[in-house]
């Protein structure tokens, strides 16, 4: 096994548990008026996505299935920050940094089908989420508290997955992205 497998079958587990923390982290983003609002939009969408029916890695997929909305997350928290570069707010930049960081792994970890992703997630901000649009729930402040509630609704019957920490799961995991990546 190499260092990125190791470094991936140590950090996917971790991303998983978190993945509820790390949703509402993102969507507290929202009503930040000081991130910009096309940055909002690349939060809003990444977290929408956890609603997706129709998701790369469908949610019921063994140990898989919510890994993907935790590379979502990650993916617009570095495609956010590269627009709100100059934000003051330090819990913010501190969520954004974070989660962007991580997201140099999901680089390494998918090489060439990265841009792929990248591309699928910056394109998340046209989508809508549960009857609403990602443009709504930037702009309109009952729905985005609506949203945010949906959110934390969600946070709080998360189930944090297993996840089978060998060779053959991160084969399966680039294997289903790279065959659904548009």
């Amino acid at each position: 096994m190499n260092q990125l497998q190791q470094q991936c079958l140590d950090a996917f587990p971790k991303w998983l548990a978190a993945l509820s923390d790390d949703a509402t982290a993102m969507a507290s983003l929202l009503s930040a008026e000081s991130i910009p609002v096309d940055a909002r939009r690349y939060v809003a969408g990444a977290v929408g996505y956890l609603y997706k029916s129709l998701d790369l890695i469908p949610d019921g997929v063994e140990d898989l299935g919510y890994l993907d909305d935790a590379f979502v997350l990650r993916v617009a928290a570095r495609v956010a920050l590269r627009e709100a570069p100059a934000s003051k707010e330090a819990d913010i930049r501190g969520i954004l940094a974070r989660l962007s960081a991580e997201a140099e792994v999901i680089e390494r970890f998918l090489e060439a089908d990265y841009a792929r992703l990248e591309t699928y997630v910056r394109n998340l901000k046209k989508g809508a989420v549960r009857g609403r649009t990602v443009e709504e729930i930037v702009s309109d402040p009952a729905v985005r508290s609506e949203f945010l509630r949906d959110v934390t609704n969600w946070a709080k019957v998360y189930a944090c997955p297993s996840f089978e920490s060998d060779e053959k799961t991160l084969i399966k995991l680039q294997s289903f992205l790279h065959s659904r990546l548009p």
